[in-house]
């Protein structure tokens, strides 16, 4: 079978020297996925893995711009949006019907101060569909399971999302465990393309 690669490369401008970039190789179907990374700029890297503290801040805030979301009339009710935080990096994916739905959205996770950095993954499209959303939460529990059977990680230190068939991992890891995590998850099927969104330790 043939494969024909395509690189993409795009970045989302964040406050100051924030930048966030994903590279993604496209290959033939019969190819292991795509993975691309997304570079979390000006990190503390000293930091180590999550407090309960933290832990509790990056639940909290989660439901808090959930909430907002929701509530806010500038965005649409056609617009689907998720977020996850980890150790206060808050990664937003879904849909939104125009762009200005999804840079309010970015707005609205930036005004709390739980977040420290905020990746826009919106895509411009169509809310994706029922079917679409179970066949996400059926890759997203594969992958957690392979990364349950992976000696080379701890589950519990990688945050999986999945939107339309694009793994998105989040966690404070090695350079070691991030590779791990990859490898886990690149080979099940259904996974089209793996986001890395991690801090490096």
């Amino acid at each position: 079978m043939n494969a024909h690669p395509r690189t993409t490369r795009f970045s989302n401008a964040a406050k100051g020297a924030f930048i966030c970039a994903v590279l993604s190789l496209y290959l033939g179907a019969c190819a292991a996925a795509a993975v691309g990374t997304v570079v979390v700029a000006s990190v503390d890297i000293a930091r180590d893995r999550r407090t309960v503290g933290t832990y509790v801040d990056d639940n909290a805030v989660e439901i808090k711009i959930r909430r907002e979301l929701k509530r806010d009339g500038q965005i649409s009710d056609g617009a689907h949006i998720s977020v996850t935080s980890m150790n206060g990096i808050v990664l937003l994916t879904g849909e939104v019907t125009q762009p200005e739905e999804g840079r309010r959205a970015v707005a609205i996770a930036r005004g709390y101060t739980e977040a420290r950095q905020v990746i826009n993954q919106l895509g411009v499209a169509e809310a994706s569909s029922f079917g679409s959303r179970t066949r996400d939460s059926w890759i997203t529990t594969k992958v957690k399971t392979a990364l349950l059977r992976s000696p080379d990680v701890e589950a519990g230190r990688v945050k999986v999302v999945t939107e339309r068939a694009t793994v998105y991992m989040l966690g404070m890891v090695t350079r070691q465990e991030a590779d791990a995590a990859v490898e886990a998850a690149r080979q099940l099927r259904g996974v089209e393309r793996i986001v890395k969104v991690f801090e490096y330790l």
